[in-house]
């Protein structure tokens, strides 16, 4: 893959909502926008939930329903709103099912 592609957004273990929103924003619209996918391929890790072990950061419900709303927008602007999600990951149960169905919600425009 090319690396001109690939967008980081760095966060420090422990990082909450506020953190991760700004990086988010401040780095993955412009590259997107820029790019202008005709398909945005989603793979949904639900692992920085703050109730899983495995990933250590500390988003809530609510961060995944905004990120997916986030991708939504550039899709509907780009890709005439085409988006294709599949799990990735998520290891503790409850908060994956949690954090799965703002996800779903999210993708539906409810």
């Amino acid at each position: 893959m090319d690396s001109r592609h690939i967008v980081h957004a760095p966060l420090n273990a422990g990082a909450y909502s506020d953190e991760f929103q700004q990086a988010v924003q401040d780095r993955l619209p412009p590259a997107l926008h820029r790019f202008r996918p005709e398909l945005i391929l989603v793979s949904a890790g639900f692992d920085a939930h703050f109730d899983d072990y495995m990933g250590q950061l500390n988003l809530l419900d609510s961060d995944y329903y905004w990120i997916t709303r986030e991708i939504m927008e550039v899709a509907a602007k780009h890709a005439g709103g085409h988006v294709v999600s599949t799990l990735e990951g998520g290891y503790e149960l409850h908060a994956l099912s949690r954090a799965v169905v703002q996800h779903i919600r999210a993708l539906m425009h409810v």
